[in-house]
């Protein structure tokens, strides 16, 4: 399976989540079918960085592509839990 793995930044919100965006997307119109985000420098992600996850989670589901987040430290998955989404994506 064609995978790519995308390392989050510090801070993932609105530049950092534009970028993430256009180049998951594209690579995503590319074939590949496996996306693994790792958390391991991410501190704070904002409402901008959640809803950029949610659209490439979508287009996965729509091509038969997954997307699996790992590595979040306490605060990152505290957002997903807040948020309901650690019941929508795969989290290691």
């Amino acid at each position: 399976m064609n995978a790519q793995i995308y390392m989050v930044p510090g801070q993932f919100s609105v530049e950092e989540a534009s970028k993430f965006r256009d180049v998951t997307y594209a690579q995503l119109a590319e074939g590949i079918k496996l996306f693994e985000v790792d958390f391991s420098h991410c501190l704070f992600i904002d409402s901008t960085g959640l809803g950029v996850l949610v659209g490439l989670y979508k287009r996965c589901q729509e091509v038969g592509a997954q997307i699996v987040l790992k590595h979040l430290n306490k605060d990152v998955e505290r957002v997903f839990k807040m948020t309901r989404l650690d019941h929508v994506f795969t989290i290691h």
